[in-house]
């Protein structure tokens, strides 16, 4: 809105053409979502449900009690913060109807607590319908890393992938929450990753072109759009912190997984899943593969390691949730760092 009121209004007064500006707008998003949802979510706790506790979970008794589906309220807020700074297309808006569709979900499943199949459906659903609005009026291509091809693959074998993909990043992300601030920060630093890429690589037609990855002049708004939910994040993880005021509950989590998922088929590779979500795929994923192969392949593997992982490093190694969430997230860091500078700089 606020872009194309600057097409409008540039022509008479010259300041107004500021808000034609991607990084103007993604500070206008990042901060102004940050700061909404810090002043908005403390008012909203007493008109939120309060968590039951869940069974086999540790520390399960310490969140009982305390207000959770956040998520509604910091997800709600990004939203509309996106329509508001955000260059919008029906691609955009429509992906932004869906994360609302994700939390809506997400919340029945808090106030009713869905069976994990029922949950899954709905979920690869939701990830369909998103790959179908990505595929739409483009031709799909993928990049890859330790080579400079291109690939075009088929429109179904390109919905397969990034359906898979939107579907894995909801489950492993709703997995990784359990420990105040974890799943919060994990998915921060996803999204400042895929953002900063789309906005300084492939969004820009000099770089993108000397590290051979394909340019795309939509990316810089796909950015705005992903910084502004990392605001809206933050603000939430201010209450969030260790101890917990709020939990996201699988409104939040679930939601935001979404983002994530669509996020990294925004970007063209699906291998940056594996980058920007190491961490929270060993945390959660690994369980998900793991419950899959024992209940319906009869195979048994990890015999020994609680999933979701954090559980296992509490529980075995002792570790408290402060070590849990800062351990994680330097090792998310560190893998972002490493095997993103690698795999975008041998091409």
């Amino acid at each position: 809105m606020l872009y194309l009121l600057a097409k409008i209004l540039g022509e008479y007064y010259g300041p107004f053409r500021l808000l034609t500006s991607h990084m103007f707008l993604i500070t206008v998003g990042m901060s102004g979502c940050f700061f909404l949802t810090w002043y908005m979510l403390p008012k909203c706790f007493k008109f939120l449900p309060v968590d039951r506790g869940r069974d086999h979970s540790i520390e399960s008794a310490e969140s009982k009690g305390k207000p959770t589906s956040a998520g509604l309220v910091f997800i709600s807020i990004s939203v509309l913060v996106s329509l508001l700074v955000i260059p919008t297309g029906y691609k955009q808006v429509t992906i932004l109807v869906l994360t609302m569709f994700t939390m809506i979900a997400g919340l029945l499943d808090d106030l009713h607590s869905w069976h994990e199949y029922k949950k899954g459906i709905i979920d690869l659903a939701i990830a369909l319908v998103a790959s179908l609005v990505l595929l739409s009026g483009s031709e799909p291509v993928i990049w890859l890393p330790f080579t400079k091809e291109l690939f075009h693959p088929s429109p179904i074998v390109y919905i397969v992938i990034a359906t898979l993909i939107i579907w894995t990043t909801i489950n492993i992300t709703n997995c990784s929450d359990g420990v105040d601030g974890l799943s919060a920060t994990m998915v921060i630093f996803a999204l400042i990753g895929i953002g900063s890429f789309l906005y300084l690589i492939a969004g820009h037609i000099v770089v993108s072109k000397y590290l051979l990855i394909p340019y795309s002049p939509q990316s810089p708004g796909w950015a705005i759009m992903i910084f502004t939910f990392a605001g809206g994040i933050a603000g939430y993880l201010w209450y969030n912190a260790f101890p917990a005021q709020c939990l996201m509950g699988d409104t939040g989590a679930r939601t935001l997984g979404f983002i994530v998922g669509v996020s990294v088929i925004i970007s063209g590779n699906p291998v940056l899943m594996l980058l920007v979500c190491s961490v929270m795929f060993a945390n959660g994923g690994v369980g998900l593969v793991k419950v899959a192969l024992l209940r319906f392949l009869g195979i048994s593997i990890f015999k020994n390691i609680r999933f979701p992982l954090h559980d296992h490093f509490r529980q075995v190694k002792k570790w408290s949730s402060t070590q849990v969430l800062i351990r994680f997230a330097l090792i998310q860091v560190l893998l972002t760092i490493l095997l993103l500078g690698i795999m975008i700089k041998v091409r």
